[in-house]
This record gives structure tokens, sequence and C-alpha cells, in this order.
């Protein structure tokens, strides 16, 4: 191992040990009780509670796919769907929050999301709940297997160890820390991840900037590549068995081949910002939301959410820009090209410089990995375990299943991750449209309008997880108009058939409705 890699590695330690001390701090609190240690207690103020969920819900993607995506065929994917994804943190900070955080309680003070949806429609046999903790363990194993992809590129790359290897070390480190803190270990230390994000990305894009030559100098050299820039055209590699093909220069050199730019219409605009769509059905977002101490600390923890998300977007796209003129031949295929960040981050810093904003990538995958284990396994072991197999489980009984469900699905996880040429901006894309289809249409029905029924909140979620796989396996491979992001057809059918079937069955009881109005009026007990 060399200096610059002992340095990195030192920092990274650093960082690691600071996170596991979190972890510990938190050991105590966080296993008094299932309600702490599944949601903190309710205990997060406004600044904990939007740092966090933001930090949880963007994942390593945010500083290797999403800049991967703009290096490798320019502006409009990558900025479409950061567009979409920024307004559709708005709107769920703006609409859903509130309404949930009182409903939660409302509905026999509701500590996960199959248990909120179950409890906001009184039901006996609890099928919501057993379909929506099902759909949560498909889709959080899918979601955590893009973090162990993460952590087996990064750890590989930077000390040349096997992938393998190197993706099973870093999981092993998720669910270690994971069991021990819980959500509250989870969160505190999400929050000060969402720092270091934040930072990496701002220091890295900086830097890389001004080794371009300024602003107008990376403008000018993206400009170069049809469609590169466009926000209605993209950028085309010319590609050979998956590998890009370069050209040599006069100088000896190499320059990156594309071909001529691609169309992009409204329905590619439409299927990159329907991304905005999933929040409304995303775990680790909506139980921020109810975690928060106070209702009316939302409002900040809007704004800030907003001013970070907002931030970190717009910086990710322009580092895979920048890195585009910087490395053109480094990365010649969809999958390397997301290693930009690291590259920047090796070339551009002293190695324990770059160490300690490597950790940025680190600080992501860890603050949405241990998010999506600890809610994958609630749904087993209260939803399932407590909730229908054993209902006089205790705390503890319940917690010491949680985590014996975390390590199976972590180990399942790692099985999907065994492919180091995964793309990480498409595994996180497919368990992202799972969520946003399955219990996004189902979450903003339940809480505005009155009318839907149980066995309509059924249909919508069977509907709108069965819809992902149909479209993105079935339909999606036939081209044309019909290959777009599953997501947006999928949100749309399940909306449907929430209206159609809530109309042709009976109407809410009358405890339903009386808890519908309660709500909306504002009261919580």
């Amino acid at each position: 191992m060399s200096g610059n890699q002992i340095q990195i590695l030192i920092a990274m330690i650093i960082y690691m040990a600071a996170v596991i001390g979190i972890g510990v701090y938190y050991y105590k609190r966080a296993n008094k009780s299932s309600e702490n240690y599944f949601l903190g207690g309710r205990s997060f103020g406004p600044y904990v509670t939007a740092m966090s969920a933001e930090a949880s819900d963007m994942s390593g993607w945010l500083l290797m796919g999403l800049p991967g995506v703009a290096y490798w065929c320019g502006l409009a994917d990558a900025a479409w769907t950061a567009i979409g994804l920024a307004i559709g943190t708005y709107f769920n900070w703006l609409i859903v929050s509130k309404r949930l955080r009182r409903y939660s309680v409302r509905a026999n003070n509701s500590i996960t999301l199959p248990d909120f949806f179950s409890n906001r429609f009184r039901e006996k046999n609890k099928v919501i709940m057993s379909i929506a903790a099902v759909f949560i363990l498909v889709f959080f194993t899918v979601y955590a297997s893009s973090c162990f992809v993460t952590c087996g590129k990064l750890f590989s790359t930077l000390f040349g160890a096997p992938y393998w290897a190197m993706m099973l070390v870093g999981a092993l480190f998720v669910v270690a820390y994971t069991i021990i803190g819980g959500f509250m270990a989870e969160s505190a230390s999400d929050f000060m991840q969402s720092i270091v994000m934040i930072v990496a990305l701002s220091v890295i894009v900086t830097i890389s900037t001004i080794s371009a030559g300024g602003i107008g100098a990376v403008i000018k050299n993206a400009g170069e590549i049809d469609g590169f820039l466009d926000f209605f055209g993209m950028a085309n590699p010319t590609v050979v068995d998956g590998v890009q093909q370069t050209v040599q220069n006069a100088d000896g050199s190499l320059s990156p081949v594309f071909g001529e730019a691609l169309p992009y219409g409204i329905l590619s605009i439409c299927s990159m910002m329907a991304w905005g769509l999933g929040y409304f059905g995303m775990p680790q977002v909506l139980l921020r939301f109810m975690a928060i101490r106070k209702e009316s600390e939302l409002k900040t923890s809007r704004r800030v959410a907003m001013i970070w998300v907002v931030i970190s977007l717009g910086v990710a796209v322009f580092i895979g820009i920048v890195g585009r003129q910087l490395f053109p031949t480094e990365f010649l295929t969809k999958s390397g090209a997301e290693n930009i960040f690291i590259k920047l981050s090796q070339s551009s810093l002293p190695a324990i410089l770059a160490g300690f904003v490597m950790a940025g990538i680190l600080a992501a995958t860890i603050s949405s990995s241990d998010s999506y284990l600890l809610i994958a396994a609630s749904s087993v072991s209260k939803n399932i375990y407590q909730g229908i197999l054993k209902k006089n489980a205790s705390d503890k009984q319940v917690m010491w299943v949680s985590r014996i469900t975390l390590v199976a699905i972590a180990v399942i996880a790692a099985l999907i991750a065994l492919d180091e040429n995964s793309v990480i901006f498409t595994i996180v894309s497919f368990a992202w449209a799972g969520f946003g289809a399955t219990f996004g249409p189902l979450m903003l029905f339940s809480l505005f309008w009155k009318r839907t029924t149980r066995v309509g909140a059924i249909a919508g979620m069977l509907s709108g997880g069965a819809m992902v796989f149909i479209w993105k396996f079935l339909i999606a491979p036939i081209g044309g108009a019909l290959a777009i992001y599953e997501l947006l057809p999928a949100f749309i059918f399940s909306s449907i058939i929430i209206v159609v079937v809530s109309l042709l069955t009976e109407k809410p009881s009358a405890e339903i409705e009386a808890d519908f109005e309660a709500v909306k009026a504002g009261e919580i007990n």
C-alpha cells in the first residue's frame, strides 16, 4: 500500500470511528423501547429531522451515480432528474409532513409506515400491514445492495483490492453500526454525514472548476460535445460492447468519440422529473416527518432541507460535467463513469484531505443503508412478527427479531451487489420507483381523501408495486414511447385503481371518517 493510500485510509478510519462513537453514545437510549429504536421517541429537532431525511434519501448515488450520469451523456438526464427531485422534496415537506406527523399519532401512535396504513384504516386482520411490510422488505433489500455496490467501488478503486472483498467489508460495517444504535444513532449520524456530503461536493467542484480553467472554460469545452449541455438533447457516446470508443489526436492524446446528439423530448423530461413523485412513498423520509418532536418545527425543517437539496443536486451534476473535461477518456463504460468523483478527489487534494472528502461517499452510503436496513427489519419484526405472528411479543423480542432480520437482509443485498459492473443509478432508480408507486399514491389519498377505503388501499399498493415490475421488464423493453421511467405509469395506474376501487366499495366507517376530520382540523387525540 502506497503512502497516499495509507493517508486516505487513516482519514477514513477517523471518520468511521466518529460514526461508531455516535452509535455507542445512543446505544442505551435506543434500546429502552422499540419506539426509541425505530422512531427515536419522536424527539428530533428541526435541523436533525431535515438533514437526516435528506442524507438518508440521497445515498451514494448523489456523489457517484448522479455525477456518473452527467459525465457519461451530459446534462439532460441528470439535470431533469435533479429538478424533479427538488420539486418532489419541496411538495413532500409542504403538503405531506404536517398531516402525516399528526395522523401517525392519531392512528394509534404508529411508529412504522405499515403501522400507519393499517391503523389509518382500523384494520383487524392486518392485510395492509402485511402487504406493506413485504414490499418494504423487497425494495429496501434492492436499495441496500446499491449502497454495498458503492462501498465496493469506492474501496476497490482507492486501494486496488478485489471489489467483492471491499463490498463485504463495507456491508459488515454498516450492519454492525445499525444494530448498535437504531434510529436515534442513525439520524444523529445522518445529520453529521449530510454536512460531510455537502462540504465534500462543494470542495471538489470548486477545486476542479479552477483546475479546468473556470466556469467559462468548462462550459465552452463541454459545449463542443454535441448535445452535452442541452436540456432538450442528449450526448450520444459511441459504444462498442459497452465501451466508449476513442480517437487519437495529433499530439498523441485521446479524445472520446460521440455520435450525433439524441433528441430529448417532453416524454423524456416527464420521465426523469417523475423521480419527484417517489418522495411521497419513501419510508426513510416519511419516518422523519413522524419522528419530529413538534409539528410546528416542520416549516424550519422544510427550508433547511430545500437549501441542502438544491445545492447538493446542482453541484453533483456539475461535477460530472467538469470531470468529463478534466478526464475525458478516464472512464469508458457507464459503470466506470460513476467513479469520477473519486478520481477528482484523488487528483485535486493531498491524500489526507482526499480521504476526508471521500469519506463523503462513505457518509452518503452509511446514511442511506442504515436507514434501509433498519426500516426493512422493522417491517418484519414490528409488522409481521409482533403485528401478526406473536402479538404479545415483548419489546426485547421484537428488537432481537429485528437484528436477526437485518443481518439476513444484508446477506441477500450483498449477494445482489456481487456484480461489480452494477450501475448504482440503475439499481436506485428501480427501488425508488418501487416505493414511489407502491406507497406514494396511497399516502396522498390516505392523508387527503376521506373516501379512500381499505380495499382501495390494498388494490392501490398491489397494482402500483406490480406495475413497476411489469413496466420495467415487459413493457419498457418494447422501446419508443413506452421506454419511460416505470415510476410514472405505475404511479398513475395505482392512483386510478385507488379511486375506482374505493368508489366501488363501501365507504369508510364513521370512526375512520372521524379520525380523518379530526386530523384535518388539526386535532391529534
